[in-house]
């Protein structure tokens, strides 16, 4: 966003310019254009999202009735000459609306502007960028029918419709009167120019445009318009995805990582694997951590967080990104790993049920003779021989399952305070599905409380 704002304004000083872009803090506020022909409501629509997200209602009438301000008049007066108001002033009116305060805090919705090509191009040549327009639509014949059963009272300017809301009080309905062009001659030519120039005004717009029919419920359109707005943009800068997996032993961890490792490239890093390689690999380090294993003590952090800092730091880490799991165990963990510079982007915490947990681990069996895993629910032995051989991995006894559970849930609550803006997934279902819900929450922006 910053070098998006440096590229409109190319300010002479940058550095005091991106201070002051950082001081707004506005970059999530609504900037919204709705457009649609007329009838189609695309003013209740604004009225009702600008309540909704506390913003502000931009219509020409609104900028027009300024009263502080030289091009309002000027705008006043040829409203009341031709009924229109020229291009150039009703942008001059925008680009001195938004200046306003209200507007650089809370945002703006812009309704039936730009109405032309030529005000698409002037409002861009300015750096006024919407972040999302909503293009409403009906038959031509719907909307003429809605507009002939337009009234309007003269003391409250107040709309009504015959058909979908007319006012209950006897007295508003006698005083009611017709407004002036919604014959349905004045309307087809009024929806003739609109579809003349929106062929236009959408190319303008190609990545922010959302189009909603207009012929169904208010209230229906008003949510999917709410949807759309609510939603946030992939960012085009460059995204090194660090994935942190968190769960209980038996949510799937593993499985996920080693899914996402293969379809995007990052690098799956198991900490207990880490510790085992290092083992293996008989370093000065690695006897360390022998001499822990062999007396069944937990490895130091500071231990965990040395093997770990090196694994992280090899240029495919820093490079591909990672996916990380089996650590951090509890606060400690996590505020070393944050200390140390392996801030992840999106955290992920696999809630399984105990007793599933229970269900996936405790019935986990091992084939002694060949090697080969088995399930007894899952994945049973294909015959009673192989069955009657079968041994149980002393980490899998209901025991020591319940002893680690118990363990991360006691920290969790702290984990998840500290990672407060991490998703939260449901790991008793499909694996797949379960990749799917975490793939679509890499691939979409952060939430706005998020890093």
């Amino acid at each position: 966003t910053m070098l998006e704002q440096l590229l409109i304004y190319q300010p002479e000083d940058p550095i005091s310019f991106l201070i002051e872009h950082l001081q707004r803090d506005n970059d999530n506020v609504p900037k919204i254009v709705i457009l649609g022909p007329p009838a189609s409501g695309k003013t209740t629509i604004a009225m009702w999202l600008c309540k909704h997200l506390n913003s502000n209602l931009l219509t020409r009438d609104n900028l027009i009735e300024r009263k502080s301000s030289s091009v309002a008049e000027e705008a006043r007066k040829h409203y009341q000459k031709f009924k229109s108001v020229p291009g150039p002033l009703l942008i001059k009116l925008i680009q001195q609306r938004l200046t306003d305060e209200d507007c650089v805090k809370k945002g703006w919705i812009l309704d039936g502007i730009p109405e032309t090509r030529e005000q698409v191009l002037v409002i861009q040549t300015l750096g006024i960028a919407p972040r999302h327009v909503i293009v409403l639509s009906a038959p031509d014949t719907v909307l003429i029918e809605r507009n002939l059963g337009k009234r309007i009272d003269p003391q409250t300017r107040e709309i009504y419709h015959t058909t979908f809301d007319w006012p209950p009080e006897l007295e508003v309905q006698n005083r009611l009167i017709e407004p002036e062009g919604i014959s349905e001659l004045e309307t087809a030519q009024k929806l003739l120019v609109y579809h003349r120039n929106i062929i236009r005004i959408l190319p303008s717009y190609p990545k922010i445009l959302k189009t909603i029919n207009a012929d169904q419920p208010c209230v229906d359109v008003f949510y999917q318009a709410l949807t759309f707005v609510q939603s946030g943009h992939r960012s085009n800068a460059p995204f090194t995805p660090r994935v942190l997996l968190l769960g209980p032993m038996g949510s799937g961890k593993r499985l996920q990582a080693g899914l996402l490792a293969q379809k995007y490239g990052l690098v799956n890093v198991c900490c207990g694997q880490l510790l085992k390689e290092a083992v293996a690999d008989k370093s000065k380090i690695g006897e360390l951590i022998w001499s822990f294993l062999e007396k069944k003590v937990t490895v130091p952090d500071s231990v965990i967080m040395k093997i770990l800092a090196e694994r992280l730091d090899r240029q495919d880490c820093v490079q591909k990104g990672w996916v990380l799991h089996g650590v951090p165990r509890d606060l400690d963990q996590a505020q070393k790993l944050d200390s140390l510079g392996y801030i992840p982007n999106r955290v992920f915490f696999l809630n399984v049920p105990f007793d599933s947990i229970m269900e996936r681990l405790t019935l986990r069996r091992v084939d002694p003779v060949t090697g080969e895993r088995y399930h007894l629910m899952y994945k049973p032995p294909p015959t009673m021989e192989i069955q009657a051989r079968l041994l149980q991995h002393p980490k899998d006894s209901e025991e020591r399952v319940k002893f680690k559970v118990d363990l991360y849930y006691r920290n969790s609550a702290e984990l998840g305070h500290f990672y407060r803006w991490a998703t939260t997934i449901n790991g008793d279902q499909d694996p797949y599905t379960v990749f799917e819900y975490i793939e679509s929450g890499i691939i979409n922006p952060l939430p706005k409380k998020g890093l």
